[in-house]
């Protein structure tokens, strides 16, 4: 980790606040994903996969610039990393073990996350399925941990009567 990342503020609800007046579409995945969705989890950064539609595209273009990154080339296949005065955003088009933004959607819930945000946030089961693709030892424990979320998700819903 760089020491300019370990300097700057992480503040995710302002990074999100800013993508959100933009109306950028996209999809909350990673670290912070995780963390939404329950696992215990540090993260200093955002990642996210937009809509790769050129309007969006452009929405997200202009939500970095006033995010101050300056000139920034958006690929809508590769990734993209950044750092803006609230924390580091990743853009990833395409993660690992998905097709991108529509095939995350489908599973996709809004969260409440404070402040009147609710971004879109991928499910617990395609977050797995990210951290799979990615066959990292690193992410062993954290994949174990997303497995133990969903069982206990599955439990819950069993237990439910109606």
């Amino acid at each position: 980790m760089s020491p300019d990342r370990l300097s700057k503020p992480f503040d995710p609800r302002a990074l999100l606040g800013v993508l959100d007046r933009h109306h950028v579409a996209f999809i909350v995945i990673g670290g912070l994903a995780r963390v939404i969705e329950g696992a215990d989890e540090v993260t200093r950064g955002v990642d996210i996969t937009p809509s790769t539609k050129p309007e969006n595209l452009r929405r997200l273009a202009d939500a970095l610039d006033e995010l101050g990154v300056g000139e920034t080339d958006l690929d809508a296949e590769q990734p993209t990393t950044v750092m803006t005065p609230h924390g580091e955003l990743q853009v990833i088009p395409v993660p690992a073990g998905t097709r991108g933004y529509d095939d995350l959607r489908r599973a996709a819930v809004r969260e409440p996350i404070g402040k009147g945000l609710r971004p879109a946030v991928a499910s617990k089961g395609d977050l797995a399925r990210m951290l799979s693709a990615l066959g990292r030892e690193e992410h062993a424990e954290k994949l174990r941990q997303l497995r133990h979320l969903i069982e206990l998700e599955h439990e819950l819903g069993m237990g439910i009567e109606l």
